[in-house]
């Protein structure tokens, strides 16, 4: 029930005690405020990461060899390994069942490109019609090279949005238009874009068999790229790539006569042990943000806990005289927790309000490595400030209860 005399008697003694009032719901508000702008900035580094690893697909291996260091099997050092279309193959065959998206790749070298008077040096690879979502690809108009154009060598090129800028900028549609590779044409079929932005558009994109057969590539490749097909989990699916990965890596080293401790022969990068390290890192702040904040909160708690053990000393007549003209125990327990719950409740709002606002109008602003837009979610910091009051009402229930258990005698001989 709403008493008025009780809420005017609050706003009197905070009236009269305003700096020490603001003083406390200011521990308290700048506890929340810190809380929900660490929570903030641990939410932007989880989507600077995310937004990291969106430039390629998150479950990507990525297989590519380079020279021997370990003698193996009566042969020095120093080979270089060259990977072949039938270790592709026969890794496709093998592991079939699991694969998602799978790609060669050969790279044209010392190739170079032109549209009729202007020319540009930009990366040629010949690639499968995954490699696109390998790459996380988006088409911006036309196609991308399919199995049609594997199957009958098609000399057709998909060309990023940065090269169309840079090289075909005379053009308006430059679909079914011809470009130069090394004095040969290749239709264009396609325009690309990539999430990792201009630094992955440096590069045009061909069938692979063209590649190899036009520019004197026989059946070698460069690299491989997969993705295996999704998990129930993040751990499952670690722990189905861990496995792809090292059987893949043992079958290209026992094929091309590769000691099992040579580290720099075949290398196969996965992309979810990466994945796993940046997660586990940005867990670990964001739990340590929690940590700083919450004991902050915590400080401000203890300050109002504090401030209603004065507030009880200094009204220990005024107490004693209640409860000498029969007020009960827990009607001075009242006025005690009413007091303490209306600055933590004011104080904490205050807080809440003041840094979601500031997070609401710099978040999107910032421009920071790894932090992207640093937001809260509402509803739990609108939790942390109910927990917040809950909290300062438990502060004020015992210096309360202290001042309730006076006896009225004692406290009118209070000084």
């Amino acid at each position: 029930m709403f008493d008025l005399d009780r809420w005017q008697e609050i706003f009197e003694t905070i009236r009269k005690n305003k700096l020490r009032t603001f003083l406390t719901g200011l521990s308290v508000a700048s506890g929340i405020f810190i809380l929900v702008i660490l929570l903030g900035f641990g939410q932007g580094f989880q989507n600077g990461i995310r937004k990291e690893f969106e430039a390629d697909a998150t479950n990507r291996i990525w297989v590519w060899t380079q020279v021997t260091t370990k003698k193996h099997k009566g042969l020095n050092p120093g080979r270089s390994i060259q990977m072949q279309n039938s270790n592709y193959d026969y890794i496709n065959s093998v592991f079939n069942n699991q694969l998602e998206f799978r790609s060669s790749l050969f790279r044209v070298r010392g190739a170079t490109i032109n549209y009729k008077q202007e020319s540009g040096a930009y990366s040629i690879q010949g690639i499968n019609p995954d490699y696109q979502q390998i790459e996380n690809q988006k088409m911006l108009s036309g196609r991308y090279i399919n199995y049609t154009d594997l199957e009958t060598n098609n000399k057709v090129v998909v060309v990023s949005n940065k090269i169309k800028r840079e090289l075909l900028n005379k053009v308006d549609n430059p679909l079914d238009e011809y470009l130069q590779i090394s004095g040969i044409n290749f239709k264009i079929i396609g325009i690309y874009s990539d999430e990792g932005g201009e630094r992955e558009e440096n590069r045009v994109f061909i069938p692979i068999t063209t590649a190899q057969n036009v520019f004197n590539g026989s059946n070698k490749i460069a690299n491989m790229g997969f993705t295996l097909k999704p998990e129930e989990s993040f751990e499952k699916a670690l722990e189905v790539s861990t496995k792809f990965t090292a059987d893949i890596k043992q079958y290209l080293q026992r094929k091309h006569s590769v000691a099992s401790d040579d580290m720099s022969a075949i290398n196969v990068h996965n992309m979810l042990n990466e994945a796993k390290r940046f997660y586990t890192l940005t867990d670990n702040i964001a739990l340590f943000f929690w940590f700083v904040g919450i004991c902050t909160i915590i400080a401000g708690v203890v300050g109002v806990s504090n401030i209603m053990l004065i507030v009880v000393k200094e009204r220990t007549k005024e107490i004693g005289i209640r409860k000498a003209l029969g007020a009960k125990p827990w009607s001075i327990v009242a006025m005690i927790m009413r007091e303490s719950i209306f600055v933590t409740a004011i104080s904490g709002f205050g807080g809440l309000i003041f840094s979601m606002g500031l997070l609401e109008i710099v978040g999107p602003n910032v421009e920071v490595d790894y932090v992207v837009n640093p937001s809260v979610n509402f509803s739990i910091a609108i939790s942390m400030v109910f927990i917040l009051i809950i909290a300062g009402a438990l502060a004020g229930f015992f210096p309360a209860w202290r001042a309730a258990s006076i006896l009225p005698i004692e406290a009118l001989r209070d000084e």
